[in-house]
Formats: structure tokens, sequence, C-alpha cells
């Protein structure tokens, strides 16, 4: 079982910048796919990014690109998302979710995929 925890979630005006964090229970942490996803009021959960195993291959949706940024530290066992440069329809509450199959590729973007899920945090950006 793994239990993740995110942070860093918060009230930003547009064009600012936050940073979430997500820190995992579990000692397998290093063998997993993770991501980040989102979900707005009323709409369904998307997919926002995702980061191999060994943090050498990223994935990102298009409306993030360029300016949301993944990255992972296992030996801490976890995964961040920075966000710059953020638009008032980034609001949503931010889940961070874990891929455990053992690929050490991102295999999907979808997120019935993903095995494990944090509580989520609220990103609220004003215009």
């Amino acid at each position: 079982q793994v239990q993740l925890v995110e942070s860093g979630g918060g009230l930003v005006q547009a064009g600012g910048s936050l940073r979430l964090s997500c820190v995992a229970s579990g000692r397998t942490f290093s063998r997993y796919v993770m991501g980040w996803f989102r979900q707005a009021p009323g709409k369904e959960r998307e997919f926002v990014a995702a980061i191999s195993w060994s943090g050498g291959s990223t994935d990102y949706a298009d409306s993030v690109k360029g300016r949301f940024t993944i990255s992972r530290d296992n030996a801490v066992y976890a995964v961040y998302l920075e966000m710059n440069n953020l638009k008032p329809e980034d609001t949503a509450v931010y889940y961070c979710a874990a891929d455990s199959y053992g690929s050490i590729r991102i295999r999907t973007r979808n997120p019935t995929s993903y095995d494990y899920w944090g509580q989520g945090t609220q990103v609220t950006v004003s215009s």
C-alpha cells in the first residue's frame, strides 16, 4: 500500500507561480511512474503531467506544456510540480497519483491506470 500526501496549493494571481509537492510512503516509490492530475468543478479529472521512475522521461498535457515542470527525488520519495505563468483556467484540485504497474516508461495519461491517489490540494488562480 502506498500513501500519497500533496501540499503546496493555494491562491495566486494570474501570472504567478506555485510549487506542488507529493510525498509517498513505501520503499517501492522509485519503481512507480508518477503523475499529476487535476479536476475543476463540474469537469472530469484530467491529466497534467507524468514522469518515469528514473525521472528521465516526462509527459505534459498541451495546456500546461512550457509552463509546468514535473520532477522527482526518489531519495526522499517525492514528486513535484512547478507551475509558472498560472492562468485562471488552471484553477482545480490537483492530485498526485502513482502507476504501480512496474513499467520503466510512462504508459498512459488515463487516470484509471493509476492505482494510488493523494487527497488533493486546491489551486486557485485569480484574474
